[in-house]
């Protein structure tokens, strides 16, 4: 491809706007422009980066055994109320109706039309296990796209789906995805590491996520330096500080003038804030809800929304507060009727806590469950934070900040069963088929490639994934050497199979390799009459920057390694 034919339009500086490294290079390069928020409209370069990651997507996923298949991403309401999800996703779905008023959405995910294609499909165990792909565009009405290509309300993702006879065979379905993302991201240049993670909206048992490790991650991470433990900060689990053992003591009332927060508690009364109990209101699906958990502990949102099954869980506001009659401060589960009460462990489990007597300007002495209050859900729904000891060795958790790239789930049940995907075993009888799901952002890959590998003069593709093999830079063109060894060093390309971009522009050479810089293609061959007369052509490394002259017909062979 000769430059001066490409649609291409670089930038010297991003737009103000562009906050990620990725997001700036993205735009600077000429990759993708924007539309409108978390729409992008990519040129022939960006989409080449596309049509590479997408290639390995799909020699990784034929490699494990699953079998490409293409969905519509108009998807009729109904199949969404099938499962329930068209409530629970709420305002992620995009929405619309056809002429006859019929209820359709835009497909944030397929597990729902895969399943319905699937049941068409498998009648019997000799069908099974099978998996399903696609590479398809996926639609969410994200309220705050971010990042350039990181979260987008129009997207690219490769979606597969697993059918199994039961649990056993879904692990090695499971298992299968799992390798292949492991080789789908180490091909295309990206470190991930694979972290335990809450399975949201999608559902299901168990799921794993595929966090690139970066500070403009939205998505806090725990590690265990000790035993390798990783999860998503809305999964982690750790092993809680022990309370302090104590006798049961009699409850007692004291005043504790405004005093409000535990910290301000545990100072007037000379105590630990191991030894409170802590009081935190949510409205949960509308309903307001008492959550309890020791005072030197937070609450895990995530966890306490699953643990209600929730599908919208915020925090009560002061005057929500009021109205439920409590006493933001000073209260406590003590005496309280009519609200649901959550606990986690770590409030049930210790003794004589100080909690809340329910009055302004007062709390309680010495308050234990089972005498005093009673919880009516206890469950692990605290937060795991930095320098928390590690579930399994001990070690204190470090934090980081990452991007997720890629999201496997153990499924089970929760969409053949209500899509009526089923089959007969060896007896006969009719079982449910055991899902799972995998997905990848295609652009957020994109995205998170150029975060790993660039520098402050550009990107820095990774060979698997770059537009072009090689970025030629023509120099005086007005000469015939040059125009002869261009042409000739184009046709060798060409026969060995490699992509070739010429820089065959009428400007100057600074701007040229400014822009090769930026466009990152892994080899960039000058073609001057100085490299001529040293007996060869100037190739340079983008990642390492070396710079030699080498022979034409060396060429070649070279940028091939």
């Amino acid at each position: 491809m000769r430059m001066s034919k490409l649609l291409l339009k670089t930038l010297r500086e991003a737009p103000s706007e562009a906050e990620l490294a990725s997001h700036k290079l993205i735009l600077r390069a000429g990759l993708a422009a924007p539309l409108a928020a978390g729409l992008y409209c990519f040129t022939p370069v960006g989409w080449r980066v596309i049509r590479r990651i997408e290639a390995i997507i799909r020699e990784e996923m034929d490699r494990s055994g699953a079998q490409e298949v293409h969905l519509p991403a108009l998807h009729p309401i109904e199949t969404w109320e099938q499962t329930g999800r068209a409530e629970a996703m709420g305002q992620t779905l995009f929405r619309l109706a056809d002429r006859k008023e019929r209820g359709f959405v835009l497909g944030p995910t397929h597990e729902e039309v895969m399943a319905f294609l699937a049941a068409r499909a498998i009648q019997s165990y000799r069908d099974l296990p099978v998996t399903l792909y696609q590479i398809q565009t996926k639609f969410r009405d994200e309220p705050r796209p971010r990042g350039g290509l990181v979260r987008l309300r129009e997207f690219t993702m490769k979606d597969a789906y697993s059918f199994d006879t039961g649990w056993d065979t879904l692990d090695a379905s499971y298992d299968a995805a799992f390798a292949a993302y492991q080789r789908i991201f180490e091909r295309a240049g990206l470190p991930v590491i694979p972290v335990a993670a809450d399975s949201g909206a999608i559902g299901g048992k168990d799921s794993q996520e595929f966090i690139f490790l970066t500070e403009d991650g939205e998505d806090e991470v725990l590690l265990c330096p000790g035993c390798g433990y990783a999860a998503n900060g809305e999964k982690a689990d750790f092993r809680r500080p022990p309370a302090l053992e104590a006798v049961p003591a009699a409850m007692e009332k004291v005043a504790t003038p405004g005093i409000k927060t535990i910290p301000d508690l545990a100072a007037f009364l000379k105590v630990e804030p191991r030894q409170t109990n802590k009081a935190v209101f949510y409205r949960a699906d509308g309903k307001p809800v008492f959550v309890c958990i020791r005072g030197d502990l937070d609450v895990n949102e995530i966890k306490l929304k699953n643990t209600l099954k929730a599908r919208d869980l915020d925090p009560l506001d002061e005057a929500a507060v009021r109205a439920a009659g409590l006493v933001a401060g000073s209260a406590s589960a003590v005496g309280l009727s009519g609200m649901l009460i959550v606990a986690d462990p770590s409030a049930v489990e210790a003794t004589n806590l100080v909690a809340g007597a329910n009055e302004d300007g007062f709390h309680l002495l010495n308050t234990n469950h089972g005498r005093d209050w009673k919880a009516d859900v206890v469950a692990d729904i605290a937060l795991a934070r930095r320098g928390d000891a590690c579930a399994t060795c001990g070690t204190a958790l470090e934090t980081r900040h990452g991007m997720e790239m890629g999201h496997v789930f153990k499924l089970g049940t929760i969409y053949s069963e209500p899509i009526g995907v089923y089959y007969l075993d060896e007896a006969g009888e009719r079982r449910p088929v055991v899902m799972g799901s995998y997905g990848i952002g295609v652009e957020r890959m994109l995205a998170a490639i150029i975060e790993a590998n660039h520098d402050s003069n550009g990107i820095i593709w990774p060979a698997s994934v770059a537009p072009y093999d090689v970025h030629v830079v023509a120099l005086n063109l007005d000469q015939a050497a040059v125009l002869d060894a261009v042409a000739a060093l184009e046709l060798s390309l060409a026969e060995a199979g490699l992509s070739v971009l010429i820089d065959d522009r009428d400007e100057s050479a600074g701007i040229k390799f400014k822009d090769a810089d930026l466009l990152g293609i892994p080899y960039r061959v000058t073609v001057s009459p100085r490299a001529l007369d040293r007996g060869g052509l100037e190739l340079r490394n983008r990642r390492t920057g070396e710079t030699e002259i080498v022979a034409a017909g060396e060429v070649v062979t070279r940028v091939r390694g």
